[in-house]
């Protein structure tokens, strides 16, 4: 436990499950309906995935349902942001699939 200058006791965050530091994802959607995909990026996987499933993001709801087809972890948001605009900046879909062995 944490102590805070105000002498109340918090707990400190648990150690993350898979013991190794939180990380980031940069992570690519292929739509089953239409074929097209979505690069977005996360801390939680699993979470974000639900969420466009269930239709909670604007830029991929008309699409559902979605499939996790490529995963990349990253140390920190702003790497994965980085990476995540990288991936959007190819445009060809052709492209992407071959650089990321999709």
């Amino acid at each position: 436990m944490a102590l805070r200058r105000s002498g109340v006791q918090v707990p400190s965050a648990p150690p993350p499950s898979h013991g190794f530091p939180a990380l980031f994802f940069v992570y690519v959607l292929r739509s089953e309906q239409s074929g097209r995909y979505y690069v977005g990026s996360t801390k939680d996987i699993a979470q974000r995935l639900a969420q466009h499933n269930a239709g909670m993001m604007k830029a991929t709801r008309q699409s559902r349902p979605w499939r996790l087809v490529y995963i990349e972890p990253s140390d920190t948001l702003s790497a994965a942001r980085r990476r995540e605009a990288q991936i959007k900046s190819w445009k060809s879909p052709g492209y992407m699939r071959k650089a990321l062995g999709l």
